[in-house]
Formats: structure tokens, C-alpha cells, sequence
């Protein structure tokens, strides 16, 4: 079996909005992560690595954006907007499917 690397959030699908770039985005928002830090080519290890520091990160919060610090509750919401409308722009649709 090879070992598989993420594509980096600039080249993930639907904007990032994905697992994977859900993390590396809720990184940004932490600064656990630069916002220009893709995470392009990082391997399994590494994504679950940063997993780990994001879920500690969020857990003083119960995980919900809307109990996060003005700061970080606005550097999320900047971050996801821009990510949802360009994402929008490209197509996504945000209706849920029978098989979601």
C-alpha cells in the first residue's frame, strides 16, 4: 500500500471545505498553522498530528464557533465566508442529497 499525501487546501475540493481542510483552516484560526501554510504533500502522520493539536485547540470551546473569543470567533468567520462563497462561485451546491 502507498502512502497517501494531502493535496494541500489551495488544491482540495470545494474550497477546502473537506475534512482535511477543515483542519488545516480551524489551524489558521488557532494559529497553530500560517495562513499561507497549504500543508501541501504532508503525509498521513502529519495531518493526524495537526488533528490532534486543532481538537485540543477547539475543546476549551466545546468545539462550537460561537463560543470562541471575539478574535478567533472573527478570524473563523473570515476564514469560512470567503471559503464558502468561493466555493459557491465554483458550483458547490450546499443542498443535501438523499445518499449525504
Amino acid at each position: 500500500m502507498t502512502e497517501q499525501f494531502y493535496v494541500g487546501i489551495d488544491q482540495d475540493n470545494n474550497e477546502g471545505l473537506t475534512h482535511l481542510g477543515r483542519i488545516v483552516r480551524d489551524a489558521w484560526v488557532f494559529g497553530i498553522l500560517p495562513e499561507t501554510e497549504t500543508c501541501t504533500g504532508w503525509s498521513g502522520a502529519q495531518m493526524q498530528t495537526l488533528y490532534e493539536k486543532v481538537h485540543a485547540a477547539w475543546e476549551p470551546y466545546a468545539h462550537l464557533p460561537s463560543r470562541l473569543p471575539d478574535d478567533l470567533r472573527e478570524r473563523h468567520t473570515r476564514l469560512y465566508t470567503l471559503a464558502i462563497e468561493n466555493a459557491k462561485k465554483k458550483g458547490w451546491d450546499t443542498e443535501l442529497k438523499d445518499d449525504d
